[in-house]
This record gives structure tokens, C-alpha cells and sequence, in this order.
């Protein structure tokens, strides 16, 4: 097939969720059109060929297609590098909603998975290819899906906080109360109740946080959101965690399962993110709507 017939051109199909990875990964060429993601704009460079690719080994249900294959898998780009330490594993999974998952470097040299990926043998010795695993971090209960295999594969450690311990009832390490607690040198828990019982947000050398559904970089807005209209166990809750927390932490990347990452200065961070707590301190709870999200 000649690669520049229409027949080979790039697009999304019906099983699409407008889960939103895509986006992140190729904003310039993909955009929602009807409430569902949609190639806008063929890629005119290699480098926009290889953001297709990544939105491709992304995508949860494999919705985003090359005429009428699949992605090459030569040109699978994952665990991808976002920095010197941080990883995007791609291969979102059906069971987490397509939530991104990471894998975080340590200065020994060892990893921890924050969330997971879709489960496949084959995936997990390709994360162990960068280095031991040692810790699998469960953000919360919607992201608890092929935890325990992962965390077997690896010989590594579950954690998981009680709150949302049905979920991973086998769990290694339990992370109790709303205190912060160090888990790892550098790395602190601080749960974060709200969008379930049992959210935490972990964080790294000050540096990295990692912020499961309880926040996130919102592109329409251009600045940090909480998912209101998909926050199952309260909102009062999860503003009282924000005031709690946004003092006691300092970051320069917000890495969320669901949502834009995003880079800025610390201190502009902290100031947004104190901003973020007293937003979400005037808001009043909703029924759920996943229609109401805007990425």
C-alpha cells in the first residue's frame, strides 16, 4: 500500500472514549470532534508521524488507526522518556479508563510504577529492561487494575491506601489516615480523599508529582483542574485535602492518570495550586457526568 493513499491515512474509529490520551500525545493532529477524538490533520513531518504513532500504543482501544492496520509495532515508543527520571509507559488499559501510568527512576537505580498499564508479560519485561521495579504506587481504586501482577512480575511491593483497599485487598503496604508519609527515600504519600476515599498523591524530590485523578492540567482552561463532574466520593472532602495539602507540597511537574502534564516553575505551582483549593472549596456536589469533562 503506498503510505500517501487516502487509504493509508491516519484516523480514529467508533470505539473510540474520548478518553483524551491522544490529545495529549498529538494535540496538534487530534482534536475531540463530537464528543470523540478525530485525526484533524494528516502529520507532515516525521516528528508528527511519531506523535501518531505514540497516540496509537496509547490508545485503550486501539481506536486510532493507519488505513486499515493496526499501528507497526517497529514504531512503538514506549516506555517513553518525559525526563531524566520519569517514564510514560503507554499501553493505557481498558480497566483504568485509558489512565496514564509512569515509571519513576531512583537514585539507586531502581523503579516504582505509579499506576499501571494494560497487563501483557511481554510489556512488564520491557519496563524491567530499564531497571529493577521495586514499588508499584496505586493512586487510587479506578487505577488498581493489574496491580498485583505487575508488583508479582517485578517481586515488587503493592501500596495502596485503606480507603480504597477493596480494590487491591492483597496490597503489600498500606497507607492509612490523611498524614503524609515518606515511603521511599524522596519519595512522600499524601493522601488525598475525594475523588474516592482512598486517592493519594505521591511525590518526588520536590520535583515530580504524581496526581492520580484528584487533579490535573486542563488545556481548555490553562491551569490546574479537579474533575468535579467524576468525583465519586466527595468534593468537600477533596477540597478539604487541597487546603491540607497544597502548603506541604512544591513541584515542578504535575503527572496525572487522567488530564494534561504540565511543567512550571515551583512556585508557580504552589500558587496555582492554592488558587485550585479555594475553587474547589465553593463548589457543591453533582452527579456524575463524564460528559461534563473538559480536557
Amino acid at each position: 500500500m503506498n503510505e500517501h493513499s487516502p487509504d493509508a491515512a491516519w484516523h480514529v474509529d467508533h470505539r473510540c472514549t474520548n478518553c483524551d490520551v491522544a490529545r495529549q500525545l498529538a494535540p496538534a493532529l487530534v482534536a475531540e470532534v463530537e464528543g470523540r477524538s478525530s485525526v484533524v490533520r494528516q502529520p507532515r513531518t516525521d516528528a508528527e508521524e511519531r506523535a501518531l504513532y505514540a497516540a496509537a500504543f496509547a490508545c485503550h482501544t486501539r481506536s486510532i488507526r493507519r488505513g486499515t492496520r493496526g499501528p507497526d509495532p517497529a514504531f512503538d515508543p514506549f516506555p517513553l522518556r518525559l525526563t531524566e527520571h520519569v517514564h510514560l509507559c503507554g499501553h493505557n488499559s481498558r480497566h483504568t479508563a485509558g489512565a496514564n501510568s509512569y515509571l519513576l527512576r531512583r537514585p539507586a537505580g531502581n523503579l516504582m510504577m505509579i499506576d499501571t498499564p494494560r497487563w501483557s508479560s511481554d510489556l512488564a519485561a520491557r519496563y524491567a529492561a530499564l531497571g529493577p521495579v521495586t514499588d508499584v504506587l496505586l493512586t487510587h481504586r479506578d487505577h488498581a487494575a493489574h496491580g498485583r501482577e505487575y508488583a508479582d512480575r517485578f517481586g515488587a511491593r503493592l501500596w495502596i491506601h485503606e480507603g480504597d483497599l477493596a480494590a487491591a485487598p492483597d496490597a503489600d503496604r498500606l497507607l492509612r489516615g490523611t498524614e503524609p508519609i515518606e515511603i521511599a527515600d524522596g519519595v512522600t504519600a499524601h493522601p488525598l480523599p475525594g475523588h474516592t476515599e482512598g486517592s493519594v498523591l505521591y511525590l518526588a524530590d520536590e520535583t515530580y508529582c504524581f496526581s492520580g485523578d484528584s487533579f490535573y492540567w486542563s488545556r481548555t482552561g490553562g491551569d490546574i483542574a479537579v474533575a468535579e463532574s467524576v468525583t465519586w466520593y466527595s468534593i468537600t472532602e477533596l477540597a478539604a485535602s487541597l487546603a491540607r495539602t497544597a502548603p506541604r507540597v512544591r513541584f515542578e511537574w504535575l503527572l496525572p492518570g487522567h488530564g494534561d502534564r504540565k511543567r512550571l516553575p515551583a512556585d508557580e505551582f504552589s500558587r496555582r495550586l492554592h488558587d485550585l483549593a479555594g475553587r474547589t472549596g465553593r463548589l457543591s456536589p453533582r452527579p456524575i457526568d463524564f460528559t461534563a469533562l473538559r480536557w
